[in-house]
């Protein structure tokens, strides 16, 4: 393929793959995780601080590289932010990943660049938690790039300067990416050091036939230092707030220990082995049915290809098929055999293997002397990638909270949105407007996302108990199914009561003081509504 062909189709794969990102960010109801992150990066960019918390929300750059987009957008409080903010951010580092590929060498060939790229826009998945305020999106945009850097070390020495005095474009550029991957999600641990092995093993491979590298002795240790370098200058940057806190740079050694935990002996979300290529291979429930089967099954002939044979006189092609099979392969051998699973964290290992799939499209092409195979191969792709497109339109747009969506994991409902609807409409009835009281009584966990539907609202409190409230006294209460009982003992009649799903098997009761709900009742009929 010619670089401009190349380069024509990773175009429309980024637009298809932008269309897909960006369309309606708003219709799915916000996670209780973004909603989580939200909160947090509300507080950020109301007051400028940030402290990394080393048991819980990831890393801090979601958070800072949210910063621009809010100020682009003239939002500069909590109650101001919305879903299209937020969400923007992932999806443009999705979009990203897209053009990551373009950093593939030619030795690889220019149609596997191209072929990942169109994979990689329209894969279900990849859209899917792309529009999702969690790390994902950019952590697999970090790792990615830092794997690609650090083959073109090993290959082309990225050489910056005179002649081949100083290799060190590549190395510096692997360092910060793997810096940035550091300080977006404690699971770098896993990625990073899998990149590491695959290249080390997929070189070692190559035997006698192994081309020379431009990193050896000086410059190799030379090279070494620049990436560890710089990689340890973002971390540290952005654990430190920038240096505001600077003891917090070691934070993320003392929540090593926490995830090494969570991850060997989950409480919850534990789920088989096969888990992930369950998901990504074929989904039924309810008459959706779901496949990215067209992908993985490129991915393991590109595997076969890669470990099938070796090409003699052409090494460097050799190596980086190898490498980039072999690191996918690796990653997601150690996230099946974790036990604590979640869909997301399929992110950064799929997106590797989308780039396994397009080294699978480029030797199906080449299996045949005809040369109408590379037409049909094409086609294949083509109609594939329409199939796929449609499947990622469905599952992010039409059934973007559906439980029946693969892709869902946990996922607000509707309903919840309707219940903090209806609490911002009876706040519009009370004297105080949205200054009126709420009170919030349930645990940790089935309170989200309710404090970012009531950001608007400043009197809102948070009690994971019923014990912990006496007198209960508030125009609007809402209330877990675990607090229910005491509350309607205190409460007696003086108060009506609605029931809300917040998640599957999640269900809240809204408890509205009786002259306010028929103050609502009354403003209802005389809209017409009910």
């Amino acid at each position: 393929m010619t670089p401009a062909r190349a380069g024509l189709v990773v175009a429309i794969a980024l637009a298809a793959g932008l269309a897909l990102r960006l369309v309606r960010l708003d219709v799915r109801p916000m996670h209780h995780d973004e909603a989580n992150q939200a909160i947090k990066f509300g507080a950020l960019l109301e007051t400028g601080d940030y402290v990394y918390d080393a048991y819980d929300h990831h890393g801090p750059t979601l958070y800072y590289l949210t910063l621009p987009v809010a100020w682009l957008r003239g939002q500069a409080t909590l109650a101001a932010l919305d879903e299209t903010t937020l969400r923007s951010l992932p999806a443009a580092f999705g979009a990203a990943t897209i053009l990551l590929l373009l950093a593939l060498p030619a030795a690889i060939g220019r149609g596997t660049g191209a072929a990942a790229a169109v994979l990689m826009a329209v894969s279900p998945a990849m859209v899917f938690y792309s529009r999702m305020y969690i790390q994902e999106s950019m952590f697999a945009c970090f790792t990615l790039a830092f794997a690609i850097a650090l083959g073109r070390a090993m290959t082309d020495g990225g050489i910056i300067g005179v002649g081949a005095e100083a290799p060190v474009r590549w190395p510096l550029l692997a360092g910060v990416a793997a810096g940035l991957a550091i300080a977006t999600k404690e699971t770098s641990v896993i990625v990073l050091p899998a990149s590491l092995a695959a290249c080390a093993l997929a070189w070692w491979s190559l035997g006698s036939a192994r081309p020379r590298s431009p990193l050896a002795g000086w410059h190799r240790r030379r090279s070494v230092l620049v990436a560890v370098a710089s990689c340890a200058a973002v971390a540290a940057l952005f654990y430190s707030s920038f240096l505001m806190h600077p003891g917090a740079i070691l934070d993320p050694l003392r929540a090593a220990p926490t995830y090494l935990d969570r991850g060997i002996n989950p409480a919850d979300h534990v789920h088989p082995w096969h888990y992930y290529v369950g998901i990504l291979g074929w989904s039924s429930s309810g008459g959706l049915r779901w496949t990215e089967a067209l992908i993985l099954g490129l991915a393991a002939v590109g595997c076969a290809t890669a470990w099938g044979g070796s090409s003699p006189d052409r090494p460097k092609a050799t190596f980086w098929q190898r490498y980039l099979t072999l690191n996918a392969a690796l990653s997601l051998a150690i996230f099946s055999a974790i036990p604590y699973k979640t869909p997301w964290n399929l992110v950064p290992f799929y997106a590797m293997t989308i780039v396994a799939a397009g080294i699978g499209v480029t030797a199906l092409a080449r299996a045949a002397a005809s040369r109408w195979t590379p037409v049909l191969v094409a086609a294949v792709v083509a109609v594939g990638s329409i199939h796929l497109s449609w499947q990622a339109y469905r599952a992010s747009v039409v059934y973007a909270a559906d439980p029946r969506n693969p892709y869902v994991y946990s996922q607000t409902v509707p309903d919840a949105v309707r219940m903090a609807a209806r609490i911002r409409d009876l706040a519009a009835l009370h004297p105080d407007r949205a200054g009126m009281l709420v009170m919030v009584v349930a645990g940790p966990h089935e309170q989200w996302p309710l404090p970012w539907y009531l950001r608007t609202m400043p009197h809102v409190g948070y009690w994971a108990d019923a014990k912990a409230i006496p007198a209960p006294d508030a125009p609007v209460i809402v209330a877990s199914s675990e607090n229910t009982e005491r509350l309607d003992a205190a409460l007696g009649d003086r108060y009506v009561s609605e029931f809300f799903g917040v998640r599957p098997e999640v269900l809240l009761t809204l408890y509205v003081e009786r002259g306010l709900w028929d103050r609502f009742l009354a403003r209802q009929a005389t809209l017409g509504g009910t």
